[in-house]
């Protein structure tokens, strides 16, 4: 059982939880909890270390400071258990045998040892381990990046093989979009690991694409549900059962988006090894990649990448100028990637040519395009994203009669 940081945004809440949690321990079940920092106390901690340190600070002692709010959380739940009458022991990430590679802010799990976590197991405890967070076979504390506590979850459950794994989220389960934009979204009650796989990467909050990856590599038994209310959540699942008529089971956005244009690149062989081994070389992801065709011996050409890494991958670019021998590089913001997800588009034509013709009927330019077998991503002026959404929403036949929200924006933690 996973909580994010709203479910256990306060004391009161906390109680809640540990409620559900033991009341879930007395129907028979061996429980493992994971759980995230308080509420905003994450982005409350990045805010005093500004404070403290004008300019970037130790990536080593930012996972030292941010891996304090897990703990504060898992110790006043086991309390909280205990109070109820229950057995509950907390771990660290670490105490729980979770070994990271040593990459401090976005470490990766290599390895996890739970001897710990399954001798409690075994006396009968409820065993409640801080997520986000892990050791270094070196013994350095780290940290997994946002989501991280999906993944430290779902990673768990798979080394101890457990018979399911549920994320507690402030929604009822997965959505076919945002129900902030679109009000009678639908719930799904099942979704495939690809499909789900893909609608994170693009940008839905409900589930990180870490976790995600973990579920399909495991077989996970994998169900996201509401933390506030026991409404049945969705399974995510090796294959899910497909409506009929409906090719597209979601629609994501990402508003994490720039767009890195180098025009006037020299011609040859090994120009775009020497681009894109750069910007790995520094730990920058590229989405969405465009290349012009060639005029007078040159080409244009375009990628996308997280706005927090724009400015970085600006640097990197200007670096390799003579190397690469363009003539200007310029970054471009304001920007959002509109995403169609579904499985059965590899079977249903057309469903690429109607999200244009959608978007286009809005009079919406399409700056860049990606596809692939389960989706089709549009970058289009985030000015225009809740229209477009809208839209595709209805174009698609995704739209319920229900009002489907249900609590506050989805937790990333």
């Amino acid at each position: 059982m996973k909580f994010g940081g709203s479910s256990v945004g306060d004391a009161d809440r906390i109680k809640r939880v540990a409620q559900r949690v033991l009341d879930r321990a007395r129907e028979g079940h061996r429980l493992v909890v994971v759980v995230s920092a308080m509420g905003d106390t994450t982005d409350d901690l990045i805010d005093l270390s500004r404070q403290v340190v004008e300019s970037s600070p130790s990536a080593r002692e930012m996972d030292m400071l941010l891996s304090t709010g897990e703990q504060v959380s898992i110790a006043l739940l086991a309390m909280a258990i205990r109070s109820l009458g229950g057995e509950a022991v907390s771990y660290t990430g670490w105490q729980a045998g979770i070994f990271t590679e040593p990459n401090h802010g976005k470490a990766r799990i290599t390895d996890i040892r739970p001897h710990r976590v399954l001798e409690s197991l075994e006396q009968g405890k409820i065993v409640v381990v801080a997520g986000f967070q892990g050791m270094t076979e070196a013994g350095e504390i780290t940290t997994l990046g946002r989501g991280g506590s999906d993944t430290t979850a779902v990673a768990l459950a798979a080394a101890l093989e457990a018979d399911l794994c549920e994320i507690y989220t402030d929604v009822d389960g997965v959505y076919s979009t945002d129900p902030r934009i679109v009000k009678n979204a639908r719930k799904l009650n099942e979704i495939s690991y690809d499909e789900m796989l893909e609608l994170a990467n693009l940008g839905a909050a409900v589930l990180h694409p870490r976790a995600v990856e973990y579920a399909k590599h495991y077989n996970v038994n994998l169900v996201v549900r509401s933390s506030f209310n026991t409404r049945e959540g969705t399974r995510v699942k090796e294959e899910a059962v497909m409506e009929q008529g409906i090719a597209v089971r979601g629609i994501a956005y990402d508003k994490n988006v720039a767009r890195i244009s180098i025009l006037g690149v020299v011609e040859k062989p090994g120009q775009l090894a020497k681009v894109f081994s750069a910007l790995a070389a520094e730990r920058i992801d590229v989405d969405i990649i465009v290349q012009s065709g060639v005029t007078d011996g040159r080409a244009d050409v375009s990628f996308t990448v997280s706005l927090s890494d724009a400015e970085r991958a600006m640097q990197v670019i200007e670096r390799i100028r003579d190397d690469v021998g363009y003539r200007e590089a310029t970054s471009q913001t304001g920007l959002v990637k509109v995403s169609i997800v579904g499985a059965g588009m590899v079977s249903n034509p057309g469903v690429a040519a109607r999200m244009f013709e959608v978007i286009s009927s809005l009079g919406v330019s399409i700056n860049m395009v990606s596809t692939s077998e389960i989706k089709v991503s549009c970058v289009i002026d985030a000015e225009r994203l809740n229209d477009v959404v809208r839209a595709l929403h209805t174009a698609y036949d995704l739209d319920t009669d229900e009002q489907a929200f249900v609590g506050g924006p989805a937790e990333r933690r």
